[in-house]
C-alpha cells in the first residue's frame, strides 16, 4: 500500500492516488526545522536525500504539535510525509497512529500491519486488535491475543492488550470472559503509570456490568488513586456509583 511521492528515491507511480493538496500537505510553519524530532527518528529519515528528510521531518513535527487540538490536520501533515517516504518505518508508524486516532479504522489497521512486517516488533497489536474491535470484528481481537507476540509486549502493552480483548469478549456479551482477562493482567502492580489506571478502570467497568457493584465501587476508587493525569473518569463514575448504591440503601429501608 505504499504511496511513494515524486523527488522520492522510491518512485513515482502511487502518486497519483493521491491529489496535489494530499501530497504538498498543510503549510508548515517556518519556525518548525525537523531538528525537534528525537535522534532515532532522524536517523531513520537519514537514508531518504537530504531536502526529502527535512520535508518529511518538518510534516512529522507539525503532525505532533497539532495532534491534540487538530487530529485531522495532524494526519494531512503525516499523509504528506508518507506520500514522501513510505518507506521509512516511523513515517508508517506515525501514519498508522493519526489515522487510529481520527476513527479511520480500515486505514489503521492496513498500516499497523505493514508497520509491523516491516519492524517485526509486536508494539503494534494492541492497536490492531482494537481496530479489529471497532470493524466489529470482536473475535479476531480475541485471536490476537493468542499471537505469540503478544508475550514480547512491554508492561504497558500487555495492559493495552488485556483492555482491547477484554472489551472485545464483553461485545460478544461475554462479561465472566471478560473478568477473567482482566484479572490475569497486573491489577495490583505497585506501578503508577498511565496504563494502571486504564486497567484498573476497564476492570471496574466489567465488574459493574457483571452486576459486583460493591468491588466496582472498589476498582473505580483504585483507578482514581492512581490516576494523576485524569485520563479516565474514575472518581466520577465511583460518586456515582456510591449515589446509586445509597439510594438503594434507603429504599431498602
Amino acid at each position: 500500500m505504499d504511496v511513494p511521492g515524486r523527488a522520492s528515491p522510491e518512485g513515482s507511480g502511487s502518486r497519483r492516488r493521491l491529489s496535489q493538496e494530499d501530497y504538498d500537505g498543510p503549510p508548515l510553519p517556518d519556525s518548525i526545522t525537523g531538528r525537534e524530532l528525537d535522534r532515532q527518528t532522524r536517523d531513520q529519515l537519514s537514508s531518504l536525500p537530504d531536502r526529502l528528510a527535512v520535508r518529511v521531518a518538518r510534516h512529522l513535527v507539525a503532525a505532533g504539535q497539532q495532534m491534540d487540538d487538530d487530529p485531522e490536520t495532524a494526519f494531512a501533515h503525516v499523509r504528506a510525509a508518507r506520500a514522501r517516504a513510505a518507506r521509512v518505518p516511523v513515517v508508517r508508524e506515525a501514519y498508522a497512529e493519526l489515522a487510529y486516532l481520527t476513527e479511520r479504522w480500515d486505514e489503521a489497521l492496513r498500516e499497523l500491519r505493514t508497520v509491523r512486517r516491516m519492524t517485526g516488533a509486536p508494539d503494534s497489536l494492541p492497536l490492531i486488535a482494537d481496530c479489529e474491535r471497532a470493524l466489529g470484528r470482536p473475535e479476531r481481537a480475541v485471536a490476537l491475543a493468542r499471537d505469540p507476540g503478544v508475550r514480547a509486549l512491554d508492561a504497558a502493552g500487555q495492559a493495552e492488550m488485556a483492555i482491547v480483548v477484554a472489551g472485545a469478549r464483553r461485545d460478544r456479551g461475554q462479561v465472566d470472559a471478560a473478568l477473567s482477562v482482566l484479572e490475569a493482567a497486573d491489577l495490583h502492580t505497585r506501578s503508577r503509570a498511565p496504563w494502571v489506571a486504564r486497567l484498573r478502570y476497564a476492570y471496574a467497568d466489567a465488574l459493574e456490568a457483571a452486576g459486583r457493584a460493591a468491588a466496582a465501587l472498589e476498582w473505580f476508587h483504585r483507578a482514581a488513586g492512581v490516576d494523576g493525569q485524569g485520563d479516565t473518569d474514575a472518581l466520577e463514575r465511583a460518586e456515582e456509583l456510591q449515589a446509586r448504591l445509597d439510594r438503594q440503601g434507603d429504599a431498602g429501608r
